[in-house]
C-alpha cells in the first residue's frame, strides 16, 4: 500500500514546484518507484519534473466519448476505458507520471477527477510511495480528489492572505471528514525569517508551521530556465528545508 502525499494551497504558493522537491528527496533516497499524480487541470508539474506529457486523463476520456470505439471482442467498455488510461502513464527511471489534464468541456473536471481517483487507487499498490500536485484552492476537497492521504502539505506564500487560505483548507478538511492522517503547514518563499504580521496571524490562527522553506533564487532561475527541478543541486536552499521536513515527516511515520 503506497504512503499517499498530497500538496495543497492557494495559486502562487509554490505548490508544483515543492511537489517536486518532495519527489525529488524520494528519489535521493531510493524510496522508488514513486507514482506522482499531477491533479491539476492546468497540468505543470510534468515540465517541472522535466518529463513530456504526450497523453492526459481529460484527453483520453474526450476521446473515448467522443470517437466511435472498436472494443476488442471479449472486452468491456469500462475494461477498454482502464486498457486506454494506461497510455497516460508517463515512466521514467525511479518514477512514473499520471496527469489529469482538462475535462470534457469547459471547466468541467468532475467526471475526469472520478477516473483519476480510481486509476491512482488501482495503481497505488505498486508504489511504495505517491505523490499528488493539486489544482490551486479547495475544489478538490470538495470533490474529495485529495482522500485517503497519509501527509497533506499545505503550502502558503509568504503572505496574511496565503496563511488564511490554509486555515479555510483545514477547515474544510474536517468539515468533509476527509480521510487525512496528518496535515502540515508550510510557509513557502521565505526571504529572512517570518514577517512579523505572518507570525501573528499564524499565532491568532494557531497555526504552527512544520516548516518554512526560504526564498530561493537558484529554484526560481531553474523555473525560468525550464530546467527540472530533480536536477537541482543538494546545496539549494529550498532542497535542504525540503530535506530537513521529509526527513523529520518520514521518521514519524509510525
Amino acid at each position: 500500500m503506497s504512503f499517499n502525499i498530497a500538496v495543497a494551497g492557494k495559486g502562487g504558493s509554490g505548490k508544483t514546484s515543492l511537489a517536486s522537491l518532495v519527489i525529488r528527496y524520494l528519489m535521493k533516497k531510493g524510496a522508488g518507484p514513486i507514482l506522482a499524480i499531477d491533479a491539476d487541470p492546468n497540468a505543470n508539474l510534468g515540465e517541472s519534473l522535466g518529463l513530456d506529457i504526450k497523453q492526459t486523463i481529460g484527453a483520453i476520456i474526450a476521446s473515448f466519448n467522443d470517437e466511435k470505439i472498436n472494443i476488442p471482442p471479449g472486452m468491456t467498455k469500462e475494461a477498454y476505458l482502464d486498457f486506454k488510461l494506461n497510455e497516460a502513464i508517463v515512466e521514467a527511471k525511479g518514477l512514473d507520471l499520471v496527469t489529469m489534464g482538462r475535462g470534457e468541456g469547459p471547466d468541467c473536471y468532475c467526471y475526469p477527477n472520478v477516473i483519476l481517483r480510481k486509476f491512482a487507487d488501482s495503481l497505488s499498490g505498486n508504489y511504495p510511495y505517491m505523490v499528488m500536485d493539486n489544482e490551486a484552492g479547495m475544489e478538490h476537497l470538495s470533490r474529495r480528489t485529495t482522500q485517503d492521504v497519509d501527509e497533506l502539505l499545505l503550502i502558503s506564500d509568504h503572505t496574511v492572505k496565503g496563511v488564511r487560505a490554509i486555515a479555510r483548507i483545514i477547515e474544510l478538511v474536517d468539515e468533509l471528514k476527509l480521510v487525512v492522517k496528518r496535515q502540515s503547514v508550510i510557509i513557502n518563499q521565505v526571504p529572512d525569517g517570518l514577517d512579523p504580521m505572518v507570525a501573528e496571524e499564524l499565532k491568532r490562527l494557531e497555526i504552527k508551521p512544520a516548516a518554512t522553506i526560504p526564498l530561493d533564487e537558484e529554484l526560481v532561475n531553474y523555473d525560468i530556465q525550464m530546467k527540472p527541478l530533480l536536477t537541482l543541486p543538494d546545496s539549494s536552499r529550498a532542497v535542504k528545508a525540503i530535506g530537513d521536513l521529509m526527513n523529520k515527516l518520514i521518521d514519524g511515520r509510525g
